[in-house]
């Protein structure tokens, strides 16, 4: 069945460019001491039409971008708003695919869930339900689909009070950026088509382990040696506890480019209680996360932040915008837990992405996150307008046959998450960002597509800046 007269808003990329800036704004008259609580909080989804329909599109503040479902009952799409709130009222932008019958339920947890509006005859449209109820978490669950489509909602707004004061922009556990960034707006241009096409706008970066099974985590634990699980690292030599930008600069790196001092660090994994090492350089890319892949900058120096986390659930690693292909061995591919036997002599690999937006202001947050964020449908929202390259880890570990007692030192697969930190020569991130991201090339670690040679590379045979 022909699915375009349902995606009228979404169906060309031309849109972003037309729509991208567009708002939702909503309409607080009759609740005007309630604050719109759910806007760039995360979302989780029950399931994803495809790539141009995530969760987090219903709760980006744009009427260009909306979540969409696969084509079943029953669905639903839930919002942390991070901590406890009295929520008031639910605003629903649907689009043609609509829930004739759906609840708007409250969570503490995310586990038992508390209804506080239900409904079997809804016409879709804007809807604007006034509730009563309190929890962190609100999600829409829908038993009945409004049409043989999926659910599809371009805003899923919560209005309410929340429980904590928001937090403050600068303080203990954050780090500034000298000078900040200002005055971005999220490009929403499509580049030009171009012949050849471009197909790649992306860098490798080639590192191999460089310290093993060590409990330093310098971004979580700084000064804290052995506070951490057990972690592998790679690139930076010298990154332990008492890690700082100029430690990082001032030490050797085992990444093919000898600019790249960055510091990259993951969970140890084990089989059983031996630990087992990636085995020889793995591949680090540096990509373009938006579709105006032009606007990527560099990194700022000491740029630093955790992708993923250790408590994550399968359903939260599955969903989360930034994982790829999850595990794969041999034929065995698209898994979010390690899976349970792997053919001998493969190995195990994991693809996961990392956020590509920064808030131009700080170079590390409490959390070590919120400085950073991720593209929603190719544009960085206006809370993280400066786009930086996203990094995308692709590791792989020699270890195959019955896999029941892998694991990494965090958990189970789907604890699988990773550190950065920046300490790249500016030059050469800059030389390389330039002409590969920029330039819209697939580059090895030299800077040079070798489908297009007649643009040259960024870097020598040395792989440092000519």
């Amino acid at each position: 069945m022909n699915r375009t007269p349902l995606r009228r808003l979404l169906a060309p990329l031309s849109a972003i460019a037309l729509a991208g800036a567009l708002l939702v704004t909503a309409d607080q008259s009759a609740y005007a001491a309630d604050t719109l609580l759910s806007q760039g909080k995360p979302a989780l989804a029950s399931s994803v039409e495809n790539g141009e329909s995530p969760a987090i599109a219903a709760v980006d503040g744009r009427s260009d971008t909306r979540w969409g479902s696969q084509w079943s009952d029953p669905q639903w799409l839930r919002v942390d708003l991070g901590a406890t709130a009295t929520i008031t009222q639910v605003k629903l932008q649907w689009e043609a695919a609509y829930a004739k019958a759906f609840q708007i339920q409250t969570s503490p947890d995310g586990n038992a869930w508390t209804t506080v509006y239900s409904t079997t005859t809804a016409t879709g449209g804007n809807q604007t339900l006034a509730v009563s109820g309190s929890g962190r978490y609100v999600r829409m669950y829908g038993t009945q689909r409004g049409t043989g489509y999926g659910y599809s909602l371009y805003e899923f707004q919560v209005y309410g009070t929340s429980s904590v004061t928001p937090p403050p922009a600068d303080g203990p556990g954050y780090v500034m950026a000298n000078p900040p960034v200002t005055g971005v707006v999220p490009s929403t241009a499509i580049p030009p088509a171009q012949n050849p096409p471009v197909t790649h706008r992306e860098f490798q970066a080639n590192c191999s382990v460089s310290r093993t099974n060590l409990n330093d985590d310098p971004i979580v634990f700084p000064g804290l040696p052995g506070a951490s699980h057990s972690h592998t690292f790679m690139g930076n030599r010298t990154t332990n506890a008492t890690t700082t930008l100029a430690s990082l600069q001032a030490g050797t790196t085992s990444c093919i480019a000898p600019g790249d001092r960055t510091g990259y660090w993951m969970p140890t994994l084990l089989n059983g209680t031996t630990a087992v090492q990636p085995d020889g350089p793995q591949v680090i890319y540096y990509k373009s996360g938006v579709i105006d892949y032009r606007s990527v900058r560099p990194f700022p120096p000491g740029l630093r932040y955790v992708v993923g986390s250790p408590t994550s659930t399968l359903d939260e690693f599955r969903n989360h915008p930034g994982a790829v292909e999850g595990f794969e061995c041999g034929d065995s591919t698209r898994n979010w837990d390690i899976p349970a036997n792997c053919v001998a002599g493969s190995q195990l690999n994991v693809r996961f992405q990392a956020p590509s937006c920064w808030d131009g202001l700080h170079l590390d947050t409490p959390d070590h996150k919120s400085h950073m964020a991720y593209p929603i449908v190719g544009v960085c929202p206006t809370s993280h307008p400066v786009a930086v390259p996203m990094i995308e880890f692709k590791m792989a570990w020699p270890v195959s046959g019955n896999m029941a007692n892998v694991h990494f030192a965090s958990g189970r697969g789907y604890s699988f998450h990773y550190d950065v930190f920046n300490a790249w020569d500016p030059a050469v991130l800059a030389a390389l960002t330039t002409h590969c991201i920029n330039g819209g090339l697939q580059c090895n670690p030299r800077g040079f597509d070798q489908y297009k040679p007649d643009r040259g590379a960024a870097l020598n045979e040395n792989y440092e800046l000519p």
